[in-house]
């Protein structure tokens, strides 16, 4: 199949565009269930998973290497069943396929983890679910393009994101409630949900119009391989692709370096107890549940590239406040005022990605691109950060990410620029 050059990609909401149909709350509510359900099961995962590899495992950089294993599958695996959900969609079968079939096997190893006797079987299941469950995960964050229409989607993804915060609540339940009375129970719990809250969301969107089939585009183009939309998108001569890419990377890295680094930080610059350190980030999380979807609907009408923009800059104030006042209420302070900079960010930068790219028909494959950027980037995040703190100390760490989010800032501004001079000739 050739590469061919593709149509010029999709601007982030041209002032001539055409008024889009009212957003469908029913809708937004069946593909936030469906991301949510399967989110629940990440949850419980990273919470519980860690505990049975301690049955076999004393050294918690070898639990925390497994842990993170996810995250590579993630990296190697979404781009390409998101480019086999593109052309499933493309063809007129739908993603649905991928999601559920994905589901059920992924379910078989998860319930079977706390089953498991010896460490290769326990790895083996580990592996097995992390693989599978990657493989529809992304395919499922696709949805809410496939079933909402360009312009209602930040206002969807504030939605989908409140229901993910949610996940952590359920996860905490189920931890609460189940696991010290039979483990075998909670492990098969989440799973559970998923299957009913995904087969319940297939049952009522199937007989909906997805937004690709009320809106077709009338030239398309044909990609061979995930790679090939990865040249496409180094070639566009306007770069906005490759710097969301950049920006995706460089934000997801400082958010996750900063939610790494806060125990430790409260523990030796603010002198807390470890669990006092560790509560620091429950009210900028309550903040984060609060604002998305506000945020969601006040970026419908920034427009994504300059809503991420404020949102990095509200994003280095807070850590400038917080490096200002090193006392608990200035860092929580702080921590309030970054959620809500990187909530702008959470509900802005996938679907910037969808309307940058060349065609509807490569969405799935930009969601697992931006698997690779958010993945890399929360990798390597937590050791960059790290590393500086080595040098300069804990007192100077809020101040240092100030720094690596100022380039960020930079970033999101040519980006904004960009995208606004390409609007503008359109």
């Amino acid at each position: 199949m050739p590469d061919t050059a593709p149509p010029k990609p999709r601007e982030t909401r041209p002032p001539t565009a055409r008024p889009a149909r009212r957003m469908s709350a029913t809708t937004v509510l069946w593909v936030t269930l469906a991301v949510f359900a399967q989110e629940s099961v990440w949850n419980f995962y990273d919470a519980q998973v860690p505990a049975e590899l301690r049955h076999y495992l004393t050294s918690a950089g070898l639990i925390g290497l497994i842990m993170g294993m996810d995250n590579v599958l993630g990296v190697l695996i979404q781009p390409w069943t998101g480019f086999l959900s593109d052309r499933r969609a493309r063809d007129g079968r739908g993603r649905w396929a991928i999601i559920l079939s994905g589901a059920a096997l992924a379910s078989v190893p998860f319930a079977l983890i706390p089953w498991t006797r010896d460490l290769p079987t326990l790895l083996l299941c580990v592996v097995a679910f992390a693989a599978t469950a990657n493989a529809f995960k992304g395919v499922t964050e696709t949805l809410v393009s496939d079933y909402v229409s360009p312009t209602h989607q930040s206002k969807a993804q504030g939605f989908v994101k409140a229901g993910v915060s949610l996940t952590i609540v359920v996860s905490s339940l189920i931890s609460l409630l189940v696991v010290d009375r039979s483990t075998t129970l909670a492990f098969a719990v989440p799973p559970a949900l998923m299957l009913l809250l995904l087969t319940a969301s297939w049952t009522v969107l199937r007989r909906r119009r997805t937004a690709s089939a009320a809106d077709e585009e009338s030239a398309t183009a044909e990609f061979a391989s995930p790679w090939a939309v990865v040249k496409d998108m180094v070639r566009d001569p306007s770069r906005a692709r490759a710097l969301l890419m950049l920006g995706i990377f460089c934000f997801a890295g400082m958010w996750s370096a900063l939610r790494s680094l806060m125990t430790p930080y409260g523990t030796e610059a603010l002198g807390l107890s470890r669990g006092a350190a560790g509560g620091l980030a429950l009210p900028g999380a309550l903040a984060f549940l609060v604002c998305v979807v506000p945020l969601a609907y006040a970026s419908s009408r920034l427009g994504q590239a300059h809503a991420m923009r404020y949102g990095v800059g509200l994003f280095v104030v807070g850590l400038l406040v917080g490096f200002l006042s090193p006392t608990v209420p200035g860092t929580v302070t702080a921590l309030v005022i970054t959620s809500v900079g990187y909530a702008t960010f959470a509900v802005n930068a996938l679907v910037a990605l969808w309307d940058l790219a060349p065609s509807r028909h490569v969405v799935g494959t930009y969601t697992g691109l931006y698997t690779v950027a958010s993945s890399t980037g929360a990798a390597l995040g937590p050791a960059l950060l790290g590393l500086t703190v080595d040098l300069t100390g804990w007192r100077f760490m809020l101040l240092d990410g100030a720094g690596f989010a100022a380039i960020t800032f930079v970033v999101f501004t040519r980006l904004a620029r960009r995208v606004t001079r390409t609007t503008t000739k359109a």
